[in-house]
């Protein structure tokens, strides 16, 4: 029986699980709890294509950077966007196969450093609102936008953040790479931080200043690989309505038209659970699959039915 194939994409929670664990070994160590649930499905017949956010590992880089700037040049942030790339997907790749390595399981799993296509011309250039870096009290932030000419914002009640353009992915330029890399039974970890954004200009390709949601290019790489499943992880089980207040409710299931409802009623933030949803509803729209999004601890018990909310 021809294996079905699932997009999941990681989310931050996945690599750092705390504030004050954020240590190279805190986070293999997050990585490699994952990648046991990972595991668990790939032992259920699935093959897997891996995404992973960068957000705060893409703000360290860049923090180390300024510090080091009297010594070396500054990292342009798309190369800051390519180096954790290949970072994380060092720490997920080696993580699984030896979880697959463990279980008796035969799968070899590779990593593509990707690039992700997006518009010269997107309004999202002259609108930065995508969050990078660690969080901040206003204070320290309104610093750092002073002395390094940043943007900031408040993300959602959690703390400042410096804010970056977040264009649209248009194309996953690595794509046949990788499906051919699928054919051929590897599990893959590509599209991190949701891929390196890059501009096509006169005939050739350019880097540009910028962090594409990773949420976003995972659902057009969901689509472009034919995924049977496309699995977003967060730091919740179940995707909730009326969420913090008495009558919260968690989903089950939900239909194409429900979640549309309920988005537009605004019960996923844009901050938090929106691009979620509006990634799943945009997989949908092509797709004969289904969307889950779930904990990563819920991901088998997600794809059986039993956990997670399923939007169909």
């Amino acid at each position: 029986m021809k294996e079905r194939l699932a997009v999941i994409a990681i989310g931050g929670n996945s690599l750092i699980k705390e504030k004050d664990r954020t240590s190279i070994e805190d986070q293999i160590k997050a990585v490699e709890e994952t990648c046991k649930n990972i595991a668990d499905l790939v032992a259920d017949g699935w093959n897997v294509v891996i995404t992973h956010g960068n957000g705060p590992q893409v703000g360290f880089l860049m923090r180390r950077s300024e510090l080091a700037a009297k010594e070396i040049p500054a990292i342009p942030l798309e190369i800051a966007v390519a180096d954790t790339q290949g970072a994380i997907g060092y720490m997920i790749q080696q993580a699984l196969i030896n979880e697959f390595h463990n279980r008796g399981i035969n799968k070899p799993v590779v990593t593509v450093v990707t690039r992700v296509l997006v518009d010269g011309s997107d309004p999202a250039f002259a609108n930065p609102t995508k969050p990078i870096g660690s969080f901040m009290t206003r204070e320290k932030a309104l610093e750092m936008a002073e002395k390094n000419g940043w943007k900031i914002a408040e993300d959602a009640g959690r703390g400042w953040r410096r804010v970056v353009p977040s264009p649209e992915p248009q194309k996953i330029l690595e794509d046949s790479a990788i499906q051919d890399l699928i054919s051929k039974g590897y599990a893959v970890v590509c599209v991190g931080g949701g891929g390196i954004p890059v501009i096509e200009k006169d005939g050739k390709y350019e880097g540009v200043s910028a962090v594409i949601d990773k949420d976003y290019a995972s659902s057009l790489l969901a689509r472009t690989v034919g995924a049977d499943a496309f699995i977003v992880t967060t730091g919740v089980s179940k995707v909730a309505i009326n969420f913090g207040k008495s009558d919260q409710r968690e989903l089950d299931r939900l239909t194409v038209e429900e979640a549309t409802t309920y988005l537009k009623e605004g019960h996923f933030p844009p901050g938090s659970m929106g691009p979620k949803m509006e990634a799943i509803l945009n997989y949908l729209k092509s797709s004969k699959g289904e969307g889950i999004i779930t904990s990563p601890e819920e991901l088998l018990a997600a794809v059986k039915g039993k956990s997670g909310t399923c939007i169909r």
